[in-house]
C-alpha cells in the first residue's frame, strides 16, 4: 500500500496502559503476563494500516513527573506517587503485572526497527509537542489524553499541509477513535484548539493533579475564554472593576491567582526539547529478524509480531 506523507506520534504510555486494561490476561511460557505487549503491538498494526504513515515514533515518558513541574504546582499527579523512602525519586505506581512488560516492549520496539522518542525531565507529552511543532510534514498524535489537544492545528493551507496537527483520539479505544480537529474542539468545548491550555488551566484535571480555579468548570471557563480570549486577558479583566465580569467569577479568579501565576507553564507542552527530528521512517522489515523471532517465542508474541509485519512489509 502506498504511505501517505504524515509523521504519526504515539504516546507510548497511553497507549499501553489502555492495553493492559482492555486486553484480558495472556501469558508468556514461562508465566511473564503480555496482554499489554500484544496490544500494543495490535494498536500499531491497525493504525499502520488505517493511516498508512511514512514516519512513526513512540514517544516515550523518560520523566513522568517532571520535578519543575512539581515544584510549581505540587499536587501535580501526586495522586498517582507510591510511597518511597523520603528523598528518592517518586515512582509512579504502576500495577506490576505491567511494569514486567515495558522492557519487554522496549526490546521489541528495537528489535522492529521502530524509534523510541524520550528526553530528560520530560513527559512524552513534550516530545510530541517539541516533533509536531514545524514537523514540515503533517502530523496525527495518537492519544487517549485531552492535555495534547492544544496542539490541534489545521494547518494554514487545509488538511494534509505541512503543519496540520490532528490528534486520534483513542478514549473509547483505539478501533472507535475520533479525529479531533479545530472544528471538534470548537463543538465540543466552545474554545479554540489555541486556547485550550489556557481552558485546561481553569478547568483543572483531576487526572493529573491540577485543582484548576475553585467554582469555575467547563462552561465558565469558555465562556471567559470567549469574553476575555486567553488568560491574561481574564486575569487583567479581573482586576478591573469596569470589566464585563460577575462579581463571583471575578471573585473566584482573584482567589486563585497563586495557582494562576504557575499553572499554565505547567499545563503547557514543551515544543523546544533537544530531540532527534529524523530518522522515523517506518521500517519495511523488521531491524532484528533473529531478535524479533526470538521474542515473539519466548513471550508469546507470534500473532501480533506476524501482524506487525505484515503490515510494515505491505508499505510502498
Amino acid at each position: 500500500m502506498p504511505r501517505t506523507d504524515r509523521l504519526m506520534l504515539l504516546d507510548t504510555a497511553s497507549m499501553y496502559f489502555r492495553a493492559f486494561f482492555g486486553v484480558p490476561e495472556i501469558l508468556a511460557p514461562d508465566g511473564t503476563p503480555v496482554n499489554a505487549v500484544r496490544g500494543l503491538l495490535d494498536f500499531i498494526s491497525r493504525l499502520v494500516e488505517q493511516y498508512e504513515p511514512r514516519d512513526l515514533v513512540c514517544c516515550w515518558d523518560d520523566d513522568w513527573r517532571p520535578q519543575w513541574r512539581v515544584d510549581l504546582v505540587p499536587t501535580y499527579k501526586a495522586h498517582r506517587v507510591v510511597e518511597v523512602v523520603e528523598g528518592s525519586a517518586d515512582v509512579e505506581e504502576v500495577p506490576d503485572p505491567l511494569e514486567v512488560q515495558v522492557p519487554i516492549i522496549r526490546d521489541v520496539l528495537a528489535a522492529l526497527g521502530i524509534v523510541v522518542v524520550g528526553a530528560p525531565e520530560a513527559e512524552a507529552d513534550d516530545v510530541i509537542g517539541t516533533l509536531a511543532t514545524d514537523a514540515g510534514q503533517p502530523v496525527d498524535v495518537v492519544t487517549g489524553d485531552r492535555d495534547l489537544f492544544q496542539l490541534v492545528h489545521d494547518g494554514s493551507t487545509g488538511a494534509g499541509s505541512a503543519d496540520e496537527v490532528r490528534i486520534l483520539y483513542i478514549a473509547r479505544g483505539v478501533g472507535n477513535h475520533e479525529r479531533v480537529t479545530e472544528e471538534w474542539v470548537r463543538e465540543k468545548y466552545a474554545v479554540e484548539a489555541s486556547q485550550y491550555a489556557d481552558f485546561a488551566t481553569l478547568r483543572g484535571d483531576t487526572s493529573d493533579g491540577l485543582p484548576g480555579v475553585k467554582g469555575v468548570g467547563e462552561k465558565t471557563a469558555a465562556t471567559l475564554l470567549q469574553r476575555f480570549t486567553d488568560l491574561d486577558g481574564i486575569l487583567t479583566a479581573a482586576s478591573d472593576p469596569e470589566a464585563d465580569m460577575a462579581p463571583g467569577v471575578r471573585a473566584k479568579i482573584k482567589a486563585a491567582a497563586d495557582y494562576l501565576a504557575v499553572a499554565p507553564e505547567v499545563v503547557a507542552v514543551r515544543r523546544t526539547l533537544d530531540v532527534p527530528r529524523t530518522g522515523f521512517t517506518l521500517p519495511t522489515e523488521p531491524a532484528d529478524a533473529a531478535r524479533l523471532s526470538s521474542l515473539a517465542a519466548e513471550y508469546n508474541l507470534e500473532g501480533p509480531v506476524e501482524r506487525l509485519t505484515t503490515v510494515l512489509a505491505s508499505l510502498g
